[in-house]
């Protein structure tokens, strides 16, 4: 990586086109996933969230491949510039061998500097998921808003290239048959299809007719299951009844003096306080991940100090 550049498009689990290339696959990096997902809410304001309720169009993403390589490239370029709220400079996409898919030059003059590797000359239709996450390093970088260590800042980058509206790209370029694999990005398909969900259910939007690669379809559906399981944890009322059984039992016993019960493993949700004070529990809001903290006398509503979700809750 360049002084003054961002790069790897790639993720360190299956490149472009590579045969037989593993792609790694669950969830991995849900914590820090999670924690990108917070940390756009505390930078950018649920306000701010907003003008990011539409995703890009498919249309203003196409590339076929009778369209002219540099003038196609700066036309999807310049639609994601938009779609990322960024001031709109000239763009200049240029093409050259390298280890990663992309990178761009992070210079504080209105011009973006974006190289692609050479394969995509003739792998057109992934253009615009490489470009997405590069000009989404742009945002950040603009916005001071980074992770330590080179890892989990590009998961924030593929994080917030998702939630932004752009990411439906990346999970697109997602292919996978007997012979050969393709993913670009840092997250897993089914990481990229949990932010998609979780975007799609604050901003009212279905990006599933979107792909064109069946396996990216599977990974969004699988990556819902998992989003839509974030809504179904105690206290809420959502709950199953198993997660609402084991969560009275886990509230008796640390009410009863028992430690042990406060942070019960795997189950998100922790007590504290008791006595005089009154017991509490607190746990991650389903919607920004930020921690809420309710008092325990059944039946509450809470809103989220973060992204004032409303939350109803049998504590």
């Amino acid at each position: 990586m360049a002084n003054g550049s961002a790069g790897g498009a790639d993720g360190p689990d299956g490149g472009a086109g590579r045969p037989g290339g593993d792609v790694v696959h669950g969830f991995p990096h849900l914590g820090t996933v999670r924690a990108a997902i917070t940390a756009l809410y505390r930078r950018i304001s649920p306000e701010g969230l907003y003008a990011y309720a539409g995703s890009v169009a498919p249309g203003d993403v196409a590339f076929a491949d009778l369209d002219d390589l540099h003038l196609g490239a700066h036309r999807v370029a310049t639609a994601l510039v938009r779609q990322l709220r960024l001031p709109e400079a000239r763009v200049i996409v240029s093409f050259r061998a390298m280890e990663h898919a992309a990178s761009v030059e992070l210079a504080a003059g209105p011009e973006y500097f974006i190289e692609l590797n050479d394969r995509f000359r003739t792998h057109r239709r992934d253009i615009g998921a490489a470009l997405a996450h590069e000009i989404t390093h742009v945002l950040l970088h603009r916005l001071g808003l980074a992770f330590p260590g080179t890892r989990d800042n590009e998961i924030l980058t593929d994080t917030a290239t998702t939630y932004l509206g752009a990411g439906w790209l990346l999970l697109d370029a997602y292919r996978e048959d007997d012979l050969t694999s393709q993913k670009l990005g840092y997250l897993t398909p089914e990481e990229f299809g949990y932010v998609l969900a979780k975007r799609a259910r604050v901003f009212g939007e279905d990006p599933s007719p979107w792909f064109t690669s069946p396996q990216a379809y599977t990974a969004y559906q699988r990556g819902r299951e998992e989003a839509l399981r974030d809504e179904r944890r105690p206290p809420l009322v959502a709950a199953g009844w198993a997660g609402r059984r084991r969560y009275a039992q886990e509230r008796r016993r640390y009410a009863e003096g028992d430690a042990s019960a406060a942070a019960p493993a795997g189950a998100g949700y922790a007590f504290e306080g008791g006595g005089g004070g009154g017991l509490r529990v607190s746990f991650p809001c389903p919607t920004c991940r930020q921690r809420v903290r309710v008092p325990v006398r059944g039946r509450v509503r809470a809103r989220c100090g973060l992204c004032r979700t409303v939350l109803e809750c049998d504590t």
